[in-house]
């Protein structure tokens, strides 16, 4: 009976190996979310953050010790174009430098709270839904959860820090505290919306950009 041909072990294992090695250099391709670029455009946008944080104005007639200023739309701009974690980190940096270069802790807390509230759920719900209509509707709970956020801090905060009585507070949540936060998150949310639309596919890394956004 003749011999059947065999075909040797190595050379079946080097038709395998060159179609591996694309995989590896694809996946190590798609690696650069945190890269040098990135990093330095976040930095950036901390430092407009901590800028727009010196200037302030008051939004409520009669209310002048409530003010606004626009440091948290950078830091909101950044979690639209990096993810929640990068807009967190931007706004958080932004609230601490402000706090120590005025000596206003209070205030860092309460912008904290503030913060933490606005942009983890507009920045989660656009990196779900990356459209106009995502951001529309991230940017409406965030300024749902930075109100509720803003009258729990002034329930908890200002009686315990500021020495201002629990009932006091209580009294200025629907007339004041309410319509200033609301009106403050609209203010944030509209010049995020124009800002990041202006300048999203220069910052945002060319693997994530969207056409139309």
């Amino acid at each position: 009976m003749a011999n059947k041909p065999t075909t040797h072990p190595a050379v079946g294992s080097s038709t395998v190996r060159p179609a591996k090695a694309p995989t590896a250099q694809k996946t190590m391709a798609n690696t650069n979310r945190w890269s040098t670029r990135v990093l330095v455009t976040i930095a950036l946008l901390c430092a407009i953050s901590v800028l727009l944080s010196f200037v302030e104005f008051p939004l409520l007639p009669g209310v002048a010790w409530l003010s606004y200023d626009a440091s948290i739309m950078p830091a909101a701009v950044c979690g639209f174009a990096f993810g929640p974690a990068a807009g967190l980190a931007c706004g958080i940096i932004s609230v601490v430098a402000h706090g120590i270069l005025f000596a206003d802790f209070t205030g860092a807390l309460m912008n904290l709270l503030v913060v933490i509230g606005f942009i983890p759920p507009s920045a989660l719900v656009y990196k779900k839904i990356h459209t106009l209509k995502g951001a529309i509707i991230g940017l409406v709970l965030g300024i749902v959860f930075a109100v509720i956020m803003a009258v729990l801090g002034n329930l908890v905060v200002t009686p315990a820090w500021l020495g201002v009585p629990l009932d006091a507070v209580v009294a200025m949540i629907v007339p004041i505290l309410i319509p200033f936060n609301l009106l403050k998150g609209l203010l944030n949310a509209i010049l995020t919306l124009i800002v990041y639309k202006a300048i999203s596919n220069l910052i945002t890394p060319k693997k994530d950009q969207v056409k139309g956004r």
